[in-house]
């Protein structure tokens, strides 16, 4: 097949080139141990405990393991446990696994015993059942305990109480008065922010078969339902070799494009409408993170053309202030800028200035960028950062807060217009006026939602995009055209 048959059937040659070579490519065990001393290194006396992930209480889906607990052990099997020993920043590892019985390993497969982790995974072995033993003997050393925590998603790590560690740890401190407990996971964090080469090459390959997953639903012809297209970007994703996708996937037409995390996909789609799509797959464990937002009928209307080209000139100039050496909050700040000026020369705001009284609880003078008119349409910030969770940590973080190498995360301006907003606000004067102002304005552009989000690297050679899907208005509707009608 030559390049052009492969791009018309919506999967780019490199991709298709670099599929078999790829599929099997993974990070050295040497890496994971560097990662173990550099945390010893860190912490330079203690002992860290951490819980990976439970036997799952249900047969929707396969097992995956807590991110901080893969990051460390790469061991990806159930019920299991990992402690450091570090004294003057050396320290010594163990893996306490849990057995399989034989009828079960039938259903689930086999998992490595103890007396194989060594081999596997360069960690001496114990059975899960000496855990509580070694840990009271280490107890009494007087070393403080760095706990890593074991929810299942840090953005609900808050809400999740629970857990198995959590609850182990919290029963463990009570039956050692005067241990010092400490948390461990800003070490982790401060580790996971610096992507490796090694890692790196498995973003981009999640960020190409995502890519290639947009490029496939737009080119899906007359979808009527939003899962039509979910099931578009799904199939590829896992058709290239993604092993899940990284989150749900939203897929938002009309007034649902509207709504951040939307994850029903069970609507109709309607000529007329855009559609927004959050969607991209997993690799390896790495995650990519993609949107795009086309017009069901191919054609972008003039209102959703001002909108969309508003949204793609922030993220140019959010792009050109994402280099290494410059502060996050410069690309956030440009970005908002370029938005803010763009909805006041259309009319949906009064001013770049102006203010309204919002409907949740902030105090304006503290945070007055909150209570600009303009933070209503745009209601959330443009960057994460991306690797083992799809919302991971970034090197802007910590620090002076400027981008370095081994960087990798998202830009994602976006823009949301509907009457629902306004009609939430709560009656005062300043916001009746407002109101008067730009609803006409806003009925034009009624459930209008737009988020264009792209993955970056940054490398020796500086900013680079990863994510490839068409985003430019004319690219999107020049593939659309090519859609083979049923």
């Amino acid at each position: 097949m030559n390049r052009s048959s492969l791009i018309r059937s919506g999967i780019s040659l490199a991709l298709a080139v670099s599929c078999a070579g790829a599929l099997h490519a993974q990070i050295p065990t040497a890496e994971y141990a560097a990662r173990r001393d550099s945390l010893a290194a860190r912490i330079d006396s203690g002992v860290v405990i951490a819980f990976g992930g439970r036997t799952l209480v249900q047969d929707f889906g396969t097992f995956f393991q807590a991110p901080a607990f893969h990051y460390l052990t790469n061991f990806d099997e159930p019920d299991a446990a990992y402690v450091m020993v570090a004294h003057r920043k050396r320290g010594e590892s163990m893996l306490f696994v849990s057995p399989i019985n034989a009828r079960t390993a039938f259903y689930y497969g086999r998992r490595p015993d103890s007396a194989a982790t060594q081999k596997l995974y360069g960690i001496r072995g114990r059975p899960f059942d000496a855990l509580a033993r070694v840990l009271d003997s280490l107890a009494n050393t007087g070393l403080p305990f760095y706990t890593l925590g074991d929810f299942e998603d840090a953005d609900f790590a808050r809400a999740d109480t629970l857990t198995r560690g959590q609850v182990f740890m919290k029963a463990f401190a009570a039956k050692h008065p005067g241990l010092v407990v400490k948390n461990g996971m800003t070490f982790v964090d401060q580790l996971r922010a610096h992507k490796t080469t090694a890692e790196l090459a498995l973003l981009k390959k999640a960020a190409d078969l995502s890519s290639e997953g947009h490029r496939a639903a737009m080119l899906t012809a007359n979808p009527k339902h939003e899962y039509e297209l979910r099931a578009a970007l799904e199939y590829t994703f896992t058709k290239l070799g993604a092993e899940r996708v990284a989150y749900g996937s939203i897929v938002g037409s009309g007034q649902n494009g509207t709504q951040l995390h939307y994850m029903k996909d069970t609507d109709p789609v309607k000529m007329g409408d855009l559609v927004v799509m959050d969607a991209a797959g997993e690799y390896h464990g790495y995650a990519a993170d993609i949107t795009r937002t086309i017009p069901v009928s191919g054609t972008f209307t003039k209102e959703q053309r001002q909108i969309y080209q508003l949204i793609r000139d922030a993220q140019t100039v959010a792009e050109r202030n994402s280099k290494p050496g410059m502060l996050a909050r410069v690309a956030q700040d440009s970005s908002v800028v370029v938005r803010a000026a763009g909805l006041a020369k259309l009319g949906l705001i009064e001013s770049t200035d102006a203010t309204f009284d919002p409907p949740w609880q902030v105090d304006c003078s503290a945070q007055p960028g909150q209570c600009k008119q303009s933070n209503l349409w745009m209601i959330h910030g443009i960057s994460h950062g991306l690797g083992l969770a799809v919302h991971d940590p970034v090197q802007t973080s910590y620090g002076d807060g400027t981008y370095k190498i081994g960087d990798a995360f998202t830009i994602e301006p976006g823009i949301y217009i509907s009457t629902a907003s306004l009609d939430v606000l709560p009656d005062t004067p300043k916001n009746r006026a407002f109101i008067a102002k730009v609803r006409s304005t806003v009925l034009r552009y009624q459930n209008t939602g737009v988020r264009v989000e792209d993955d970056y690297v940054i490398t020796d050679k500086g900013l680079e995009r990863i994510s490839m899907a068409p985003r430019e208005i004319d690219e999107i509707e020049a593939l659309m055209r090519r859609r083979v009608q049923p």
